[in-house]
């Protein structure tokens, strides 16, 4: 008996073979195409991000102008304004902490917030809030202690102290040889005189950077932070995005503004 389809059964069975091959085909440009995406996307929030960071660093000086201080770093439960320790405000700027802070966008007066105040990078996650910290913690700086985060502190503190202070925040090239006082072999160090330090933890924040790590170093409340390119290294990955500025820029904003002589 005469088969009623059109085409012989070796036909329908090339016809079924095509198909699968043309969806594995489109399979396989789809997946080619989804990395470039992925890297561009990545690409556009790490860009995003040093913009937020570039505009944090001029809400901090403008502060700094208006307020004759740095303000003190955010806390987790402090909704965005300044957290002090027991004891401390304004006048003595003694704040929580110093080196392992967020940053005080509610203080500053930044937008957009999430919704306890703060500034998140472009990667959005709680954990992706931008982090702040300021020369401090009890030191003093030409007899004044806390010369950055209290009221008129660079004033009394004098220029001239300010300029012979051997150094206030560090940042490293690695983390490899720093420690809590230092970034090790000076080949290693790209400046140790930065009032502030913003920086945000980068795509993979939720994370938790492994001990011993230039990640883990930025996150350790010590005076010491560690700045390079993006790196993929086992066990030492690194995507954080850290700026500073110099004692010298907050210095030439308060002249500016008539709050140093």
């Amino acid at each position: 008996m005469m088969s009623s389809s059109p085409f012989p059964e070796r036909a329908r069975a090339f016809t079924l073979i095509e198909v699968m091959v043309v969806i594995v085909i489109l399979t396989l440009l789809a997946s080619g195409l989804a990395l470039p995406i992925a890297a561009q996307l990545e690409s556009r929030r790490a860009a995003e991000t040093r913009r937020l960071l570039a505009d944090a660093r001029e809400a901090l000086l403008g502060f700094a102008a208006a307020h004759g201080r740095l303000p003190c770093p955010a806390s987790d439960s402090s909704a965005g304004e300044e957290s002090f320790a027991a004891g401390g405000d304004a006048t003595n700027g003694n704040c929580s902490n110093f080196h392992d802070g967020l940053l005080p966008g509610a203080a500053l007066g930044l937008a957009p917030l999430d919704s306890q105040g703060f500034v998140r990078d472009a990667w959005g996650t709680p954990r992706n809030r931008i982090r702040y910290a300021v020369s401090g913690a009890g030191r003093d700086v030409g007899g004044v202690t806390n010369a950055f985060t209290r009221a008129q502190g660079l004033r009394s503190a004098t220029l001239a102290a300010l300029a012979a202070e051997p150094h206030y925040l560090f940042i490293c090239s690695t983390g490899a040889s720093a420690n809590a006082s230092g970034c090790g072999p000076a080949a290693n160090q790209l400046t140790r005189r930065a009032a502030f330090v913003i920086l945000s933890l980068g795509a993979n924040a939720s994370a938790t950077p492994p001990a011993g790590s230039d990640e883990a170093r930025n996150v350790s409340g010590a005076p010491v932070f560690v700045h390079h390119e993006e790196s993929a290294a086992a066990g030492n990955g690194f995507d954080d995005l850290v700026t500073w500025t110099p004692v010298s820029l907050v210095v030439s904003r308060l002249v500016s503004a008539g709050l140093l002589p």
